[in-house]
């Protein structure tokens, strides 16, 4: 029986966040019924690649989002049937922009049916000042300090957003774990989702705990990754260095140790970049990406909707799958469940935090794994966050803090951000008492969740089938880069390597320049369809008493993100690439630069005209000059043919105005726009503020910050995410010892031997 077998959900939902949130509780059993009205979903109508969509069909990335769901059409004036439905359910899901959206809000909805869970999902949240604002993904992007925040680009090019709605997905994705958390406690509530706020928490690498903490942002300069994207005698690929060791092996790889020797270039390489691409275009592409992997450097194919479905490790793995509905590939899911038998249904714990009495043992590292685990603990369960003496978690490392300071390794902004509410027990997992030591804490455990490579757990003999043995009905989550099994089963993966070999950085940059990893996404990304898994696991486990073992690949997640790419190509041979600003959803679309100001340290704004009373209004702001008079400017296609005429008169136009100026003028009057902020001031913007987006903590050696928390709201609260800040090294050592049974005097022991303890005892190697 699936996870979610009797769960019914109404879509009272439009466009792809609303329609990937209900197209995940589906796949895991769900009853779900899509309603529409009047001219129903445009997404029915949409082809990204403007692929004329036949007459009584629909679209294939609708049928993708929708494979699976029920569906009601209804006359809005007449809604005794929905309601019908509303009675009966467990959940509906809601956005702002649906045809019912304004005679079913969410509090019509929640005063007819107290007992439903509503979530909701706009671009601010449902209060405070910015609730009715315009917005689209793009100008979204500019507000979060995603467009800048991590450097994206050369200096002498606008920067570029990240290119492929991937908000609208993630946004999805929130929701679907937010719905799932309601789901786990008694009575109805509200579940108010932000795309803002998800777009700050996946897209940006928490830069206000960053530069609290280290009092200087995380990055002001653009930059091109390197090595990053290069062009092999055949096709592109890509290849990084997230580690010291990995770059010292890039130098050997290419003929070039001596850059080693100069510790400056490990942080500044960019004048490296013209040698690097020419060692790469003298070889074909599979001679780079074996030489890589051979040098356990990161490294994959650049794909997109094109050759992804051919790529041997995806064809070996039947990555991608025919939707039965208009024979288009779509990527199949994004993690694998395995049930095991084990023992009786276990009921979960109610408590005042979805997660509350739900234990986890976190042996994750570095971004993706522990946000996962971050997620869990923000939502109440109790993590144990496991590291070794002379093996931390390598994003302690994070941040440049000098060596020379005392207990340096506390003082990584990134850990603190990624670990609050959990405890630290450090154990030397080489060592077999450490491996011991584990298995005993895993026997009190409901959950392991792990992101080693595939190699390493079974090298330790911490295998689920092993571990199995001490806790029968065990969920165990494997967050593997590539999967566990396939030829690309032991790469090295970080956030860009996932992007490179998902299609997401494909999409992402310059149209005459080669694209640019977004360098973030890969990462959060795959945490939450971990999350998403391993939620559909416990349902699992709490109606029949089996455990699982949740196989949740970094790539397949971000494959369903871009899913659009693969889709497009599949049904109409129509190759989706990068258009610098520009997108498919609106035009006008770009950056523009204004008048030189202080307040966001950048002088860009961002504009999307999405819609002919948006562009209308637009001309009205300019004062109606000659260049907006044209009649054929009046529609989307006209727009989009004049696109270089329109962004050369709106640039000058904005050149003589400061940002505030354009922000304040356009806004008011329905136009979506965003100044390009740096991310760490992102506790300036007043939405953030008014929804307490940020929280103030004490840490023990840090300097207090603010910390970002989820982008939803809960009617049930809790008013405070962060309960405790992220533990110091080995810190609950003692306490969960002593509960498997060890004595005081053990405890030393292990210590004084090396097993555990709760200081760095190098700066060696990290997983």
């Amino acid at each position: 029986m699936a996870p979610l077998s009797g769960y019914r959900v109404v879509d009272l939902s439009t466009w792809i966040a609303g329609a990937y949130c209900t197209k995940l509780l589906a796949d895991g059993g769900a009853e779900v019924t899509k309603v529409e009205s009047g001219d129903r979903d445009p997404l029915r109508r949409w082809s990204a690649s403007g692929a004329a969509i036949a007459d009584g069909a629909d679209g294939a990335l609708f049928n993708f989002l929708n494979a699976g769901k029920r569906n009601l059409a209804v006359d809005g004036s007449h809604l005794a049937s929905v309601h019908e439905l509303l009675a009966a359910a467990d959940a509906v899901v809601w956005s702002r922009d649906a045809a019912l959206a304004e005679v079913l809000n969410p509090v019509t909805i929640r005063e007819a049916h107290p007992h439903l869970t509503v979530t909701a999902i706009s671009p601010f949240g449902l209060a405070g000042p910015w609730r009715d604002k315009p917005a689209t993904e793009f100008t979204l992007q500019a507000w979060s300090g995603a467009i800048v925040g991590l450097g994206r680009g050369t200096p002498d090019r606008a920067p570029t957003y990240v290119g492929g709605q991937v908000g609208e997905w993630v946004a999805g994705v929130f929701a679907a774990i937010g719905t799932l958390a309601s789901a786990r406690r008694d009575g109805g509530e509200l579940v108010d989702v932000s795309m803002l706020e998800a777009l700050a928490m996946s897209l940006t690498y928490f830069p206000v705990t960053f530069n609290d903490q280290l009092g200087r942002p995380m990055r002001k300069k653009r930059f091109t990754p390197t090595p990053g994207v290069a062009a092999a005698k055949d096709a592109l690929v890509g290849l990084g260095c997230g580690t010291g060791q990995q770059w010292f092996d890039f130098c050997a790889m290419v003929g070039h140790p001596e850059w080693t020797e100069d510790p400056k270039l490990f942080l500044e390489r960019t004048a490296l970049q013209p040698t690097i691409d020419a060692w790469v275009a003298a070889r074909t592409s599979d001679e780079v990406l074996d030489l890589a992997s051979a040098f356990r450097i990161p490294n994959a194919p650049i794909a997109n909707g094109e050759n992804s479905p051919t790529l041997d490790h995806f064809v070996e793995r039947k990555t991608f799958v025919t939707n039965p509905i208009d024979g288009v590939l779509n990527p199949g899911s994004p993690f694998r469940l395995s049930p095991h038998p084990a023992g009786d249904p276990t009921p979960s714990a109610k408590g005042p935090l979805p997660f509350s009495g739900l234990r986890v043992l976190d042996m994750t590292a570095f971004w993706a794994g522990p946000f996962a685990s971050h997620v869990l603990a923000m939502l109440g369960a109790e993590v144990i966050h496991v590291e070794s003496p002379s093996r931390p978690d390598g994003v302690r490392l994070v941040g440049g803090v000098p060596q020379t300071e005392d207990e340096y390794w506390e003082r990584g902004p990134i850990f603190a951000a990624l670990n609050t509410n959990k405890k630290s027990l450090t154990v030397d997992l080489s060592e077999p008492r450490g491996r011991e030591l584990i298995r005993k804490v895993v026997a009190t455990c409901d959950v392991v969740i792990e992101n080693f490579t595939p190699r390493v757990l079974d090298q330790l003999g911490l295998t689920y089938e092993s571990l199995r043995e001490v806790r029968p009905d065990l969920v165990m989550v494997r967050m593997p880069g590539f999967g566990l099994d396939g030829p690309w089963r032991d790469k090295a993966a970080f956030a860009f390597v996932i992007e490179d070999a998902s299609g997401l950085t494909w999409l992402t940059g310059h149209e005459d320049l080669l694209p640019i990893e977004p360098y973030c996404l890969g990462d959060p990304n795959a945490g939450l369809h971990a999350v998403v898994g391993l939620m559909l696991a416990l349902a699992h486990r709490e109606r029949t008493g089996e455990g699982s073992l949740v196989e949740a690949a970094m790539v397949d997640a971000a494959l369903n993100i871009a899913a659009e790419q693969v889709v497009e190509h599949s049904a109409y041979g129509a190759l989706l690439t990068r258009s610098g600003n520009r997108g498919p959803l609106a035009a006008p679309q770009g950056l523009y630069r204004a008048a030189a100001h202080d307040r966001y340290d950048d002088d860009w704004v961002a504009i999307a005209v999405a819609t002919d009373d948006q562009w209308a209004a637009l001309c009205d702001a300019v004062g109606k000059p000659d260049w907006a008079a044209d009649p054929n400017l009046a529609t989307a296609q006209g727009r989009a043919t004049a696109h270089d005429e329109i962004d050369a008169a709106l640039q000058e136009w904005c050149r003589a105005r400061p940002v505030d100026a354009i922000v304040d003028q356009l806004w008011q009057i329905g136009v979506p726009i965003g100044p390009v902020i740096q991310p760490h001031r992102q506790p300036d913007l007043e939405q953030l503020a008014f929804r307490n987006f940020f929280e103030e903590m004490e840490h023990p050696v840090a300097p207090r910050s603010r910390y970002s928390t989820l982008p939803m709201q809960f009617t049930h609260g809790p008013e405070k995410r962060h309960r405790t800040p992220a533990p110091r090294l080995g810190e609950h050592n003692a306490e969960l010892l002593s509960e498997i049974g060890l004595s005081s005097a053990e405890i030393d022991a292990l210590e004084a031997d090396g097993v555990i303890g709760c200081a760095l005892r190098s700066s060696g190697g990290v997983r």
